[in-house]
């Protein structure tokens, strides 16, 4: 019997489209993978991915309450310089050691969504 795997992606309400292109693709290096609109005036629908990590992007407005994503990684010292190498304006913190024996770093953006990057360290 194959074992079931689930990734959960979740899916978070974008106001302004070049803004959320601003943030996802040119600050944090992300990639569209596609874009759908059933019309040409209704909201956008877009999948942003990058290195695995997968989010769902939407101007649909049943997406308007903020989410907070756990994001379990790997090498996120690393993912950190990464992100402040290009000539992004995204306000990072700089990941720190928790209590629970971990390093995390928290990314607020435009939309009211809080991305939680959390690496368990192993000393």
């Amino acid at each position: 019997m194959n074992e079931i795997v689930l990734k959960g992606i979740p899916t978070f309400r974008i106001f302004d489209y070049p803004k959320a292109i601003d943030f996802y693709i040119e600050g944090l290096g992300f990639r569209i993978d596609w874009e759908h609109k059933f019309g040409l005036n209704e909201p956008i629908y877009m999948p942003v991915s990058r290195n695995g990590l997968t989010f769902h992007l939407s101007e649909n407005k049943i997406f308007e309450t903020g989410v907070i994503v756990f994001v379990d990684c790997k090498e996120l010292i690393e993912f950190y310089h990464d992100l402040n190498t290009g000539n992004s304006e995204i306000d990072l913190n700089k990941p720190e050691k928790t209590n629970w024996q971990t390093i995390q770093m928290e990314i607020e953006y435009p939309f009211g969504n809080l991305l939680r990057f959390n690496e368990t360290i192993f000393e």
